[in-house]
């Protein structure tokens, strides 16, 4: 048990892909979109968790092709994934 944040699935995606995320403890935690300026694109998710595992849809339908980051910050713990968006 302990925080982490998987690759999102299908990766490329084409609009929208899983990410998942497993919490051991209860966190308030942070889940964005980042573009490779570092510009923030999308929150999907900002605020309390329980401890376990989830699943978040991410649409990005509005975005250009492209690589973009996505980031979990929880209590202490941050990671980062690339996704390839490719229309």
């Amino acid at each position: 048990s302990e925080f982490s944040l998987n690759q999102n699935y299908p990766n490329p995606f084409n609009p929208t892909t899983l990410i998942s995320y497993q919490l051991p403890v209860a966190s308030n935690i942070s889940l964005k979109v980042y573009n490779l300026l570092g510009q923030e694109v999308a929150t999907i998710f900002e605020g309390m968790r329980q401890p376990g595992n989830y699943y978040a849809t991410f649409d990005a339908s509005k975005l250009t092709s492209g690589v973009y980051i996505c980031q979990l910050i929880a209590n202490d713990f941050i990671s980062s994934r690339k996704m390839m968006l490719s229309k």
